[in-house]
């Protein structure tokens, strides 16, 4: 069951890095205009761009993430004596990544 609540949790920061997740936002928006229209005031515009802005900031580093993922990726592969038995660990949960960096073993394969 915990297994299953990380994988979801880790899909949704990948969908909310995603730019389609900003047209959730806007229908949002919409969807809350029409059904409670006298709550969408400053206090409410106020939680709508903090939202904007926590997704921003988490597309940002999302992507400085991703690329320097990506190259790592091509110094495994282009260094001959590089091992390739991490090259597929972000593919794990940040707990199982963190046991490996701490020097304890992770029995799981990619």
């Amino acid at each position: 069951m915990l297994d299953i609540v990380r994988k979801a949790l880790t899909q949704l920061g990948v969908y909310a890095a995603h730019p389609s997740f900003f047209l959730f936002v806007i229908a949002f928006t919409a969807i809350w205009y029409l059904v409670e229209r006298h709550s969408l005031d400053w206090h409410g515009l106020a939680t709508l761009v903090t939202l904007i802005i926590a997704l921003l900031i988490h597309r940002s580093t999302h992507r400085d993430a991703q690329a320097v993922q990506a190259k790592l990726d091509a110094i495994i592969r282009a260094v001959p004596s590089a091992s390739n038995a991490l090259a597929s660990i972000d593919e794990r949960e940040p707990e199982e990544i963190e046991r490996h960096r701490d020097g304890q073993s992770v029995d799981r394969g990619p």
